[in-house]
């Protein structure tokens, strides 16, 4: 401090107190800020230190249990701090309503009423988030914090319960508490979940209320078979791992459209208490990797579902011989076959995901198709597809059990105005609605004696195997409020049925001998246009020949009187050396007359008697015959030196 106030003594003794004072200031704010941050830190250690904490996010089936059981606690409706919503129903399907919901006053009168055909929206108060709100519990009070994971998104949820407790055991018991009460509220439901091939991993799709197994009418023995065998599967695990058989079960469900293959797989879902993972094998970026990857990732207990199995390989609307969607020779050969929507699926990878060394063990397999003779053998083996379930068009006793679904029925003596409750028919009391009140357009209760009748007329009207169920089901929705009508109206929309029905063969077949025209007339085109580009491309190539062969020609004639006028030249050159040649010959032959003898005399006489009619030749000759003449003359002296 002296050697401050030494350093400070110029400036002047008032600004040197002025600035004293603000660094004393600063001391002492530092010191205290220090001090609390120190004290609060540690204080919320100590509170930690008492806290257990329970994080739950939105991905895990906890985090809805928890939040099912939140919605109905009356401290989270009386929340100070709150969001405004109409979205109430959540991932598990339920609706979740608090106690603080905003109601309206005729709520209760009409409380199923409708608005231009669309239900009233109940209005939802939902504790914000990054909010916490304090719950009390069995003697314990809990610290309740919704958060967001990730905001860019908006979603990723995530739940934090903190509680002051020496151990964990009111946590536990209130995981439990809340997954008791979520599977007692979504009892009557099933959840289906989607592949989603671009993270390779199951997507939530919704939850659908269950379907009784008394609402699907098939053969007699069916459903009991397949329940049966269902259930003797799940609980073989043991059976199967001692004796070393892969624990996995696959059922083909194989038939005409719309004889309710489908339907059965989602009433056994519910009766079972199973999930339904659905497989789509031609959707987009579908591979060998990702089908392996989600076989992977399929829990132990649920079914797994594979639908149109025959149209697997094709992306085409239709399913006709052109388009059977059998697997092409290159993916019979395991070989990926890339199409424009990126789908590299093959069959080699769909066998080996099916019952690979990687393939998931505890599930239900099902797979549909309507055309069982287009599937690959080695994908309908046993092993791959054990059960084998033919489903055929209805039939007589199949229309009967529909119809009597369709109408309830009282038993004799009892009043038409009010039947009991306990008295419905045994296939409605399975149905898992939620109390409404009676329609207007209620369903008129007749005697079991007159359904029975009506039941028995309806199914006598019906064909053998000539409609389908689907067929069925839909006239008798369009006449459910009409039981009687609906028999003596049958004979009528079986005869519209067929005319419907001839008229959309006839339809097809006129579309198919049209297509067939047109693609007879396209081929005959394109052989036609074929035909006359090869004759285009011969002629052109033969046009091109002879070009070449004049050209071939040409040149050669240049050639030859290029050669011509060479041998011309040479001979002109010949001469000039001959010429040059015969006066050395001369000289020389001169010199040798007195030393040779008479050879060289005789070779004298002979050239001196072939150059006199040259030289005659010449006298007589004018201009360049002149000249050519003394040039063959010279040519055939040459010749003649040449022989001697």
């Amino acid at each position: 401090m002296d050697a401050l106030k030494s350093m400070l003594s110029p400036l002047g003794v008032g600004s040197a107190n002025a600035i004293q004072d603000t660094l004393k200031l600063v001391v002492i704010g530092g010191t205290v800020e220090t001090a609390r941050r120190a004290s609060a830190g540690a204080w919320h250690t100590f509170l930690d230190s008492f806290f257990l904490t329970a994080h739950f996010s939105q991905e895990d089936y906890p985090y809805d249990w928890l939040m099912h059981w939140l919605s109905k606690q009356p401290a989270w409706g009386r929340s100070r701090e709150f969001e405004i919503t109409t979205r109430t129903v959540g991932r598990n399907g339920l609706t979740q309503s608090t106690t603080g919901d905003l109601d309206e006053e005729d709520e209760d009168e009409e409380e199923d009423a409708l608005v231009h055909g669309r239900r009233k929206r109940k209005v939802a108060f939902m504790p914000s988030i990054d909010t916490t709100h304090t719950i009390y519990y069995r003697g314990h009070w809990l610290r309740i914090t919704r958060t967001k994971r990730y905001p860019d998104y908006g979603h990723g949820s995530a739940l934090k319960i903190s509680v002051i407790a020496r151990n964990n055991d009111i946590l536990k018991k209130l995981v439990l508490e809340a997954k008791r009460e979520y599977e007692k509220d979504a009892e009557h439901r099933v959840h289906i979940f989607m592949a989603d091939t671009t993270y390779g991993c199951w997507r939530w799709n919704g939850a659908r209320q269950k379907r009784p197994m008394s609402s699907i009418v098939l053969q007699p023995g069916v459903k009991d078979m397949l329940l049966a065998d269902c259930k003797d599967f799940l609980c073989s695990e043991d059976w199967y791992a001692e004796r070393g058989i892969p624990f996995r079960r696959g059922y083909l469900l194989h038939g005409v459209p719309g004889s309710g293959k489908t339907s059965l797989i989602h009433s056994l879902a519910g009766e079972l208490g199973l999930d339904i993972y659905v497989v789509s094998l031609s959707s987009k970026g579908m591979s060998d990797n990702t089908l392996t990857t989600l076989m992977g990732h399929v829990p132990s207990r649920c079914i797994l579902l594979l639908e149109d199995l025959d149209a697997a390989f094709t992306r085409s609307v239709s399913r006709d011989a052109s388009s059977t969607g059998a697997p092409t020779a290159s993916n019979t050969n395991s070989t990926t076959t890339e199409t424009n929507d990126g789908s590299t699926l093959s069959l080699s990878g769909l066998l080996n995901s099916l019952d690979g060394v990687a393939a998931a063990e505890g599930r239900l397999l099902f797979a549909t198709t309507n055309h069982i003779e287009r599937l690959d053998p080695a994908l309908s083996r046993p092993g791959r597809m054990d059960v084998w379930v033919n489903f055929t068009h209805a039939t007589k006793w199949q229309a009967e059990g529909i119809f009597k679904c369709f109408f309830p029925s009282k038993p004799a003596g009892v009043a038409t105005t009010s039947p009991p409750e306990e008295d419905v028919d045994t296939s409605q009391k399975n149905l898992p609605l939620p109390k409404r009140k009676a329609p207007s357009h209620t369903i008129p209760v007749l005697d079991e004696t007159e359904i029975s009748e009506l039941a028995k007329r309806f199914a006598d009207a019906i064909p053998e195997n000539e409609l389908s169920v689907a067929a069925l089901q839909g006239y008798l929705l369009k006449n459910k409020v009409r039981p009687r009508e609906c028999v003596d109206e049958v004979a009528q929309w079986i005869i519209e049925e067929r005319e419907t029905r001839e008229k959309l063969k006839k339809e097809k077949a006129e579309r198919e001998a049209k297509e067939k025209k047109e693609t007879e007339e396209k081929e005959r085109k394109e052989k036609e246009e074929k035909v006359a580009k090869e004759q285009e491309e011969k002629d052109a190539k033969e046009k091109t020949e002879r070009k070449e062969r004049a050209k071939t020609k040409k040149a050669h004639r240049a050639e030859t009187a290029l050669k011509l006028e060479g041998t011309s030249s040479t001979s002109s050159l010949a001469a000039t050396e001959t010429v040059v040649v015969l006066s050395t010959a001369e000289s020389s032959s001169s010199e040798s007359d007195s030393s040779n003898g008479g050879i060289e005399a005789d070779t004298e006489e002979s050239i001196t008697s072939e150059e006199e009619p040259d030289k005659s030749a010449d006298n007589a000759g004018s201009g360049d015959s002149a000249v050519k003449d003394s040039n063959h003359s010279k040519e055939k002296w040459v010749a003649v030196k040449a022989d001697s």
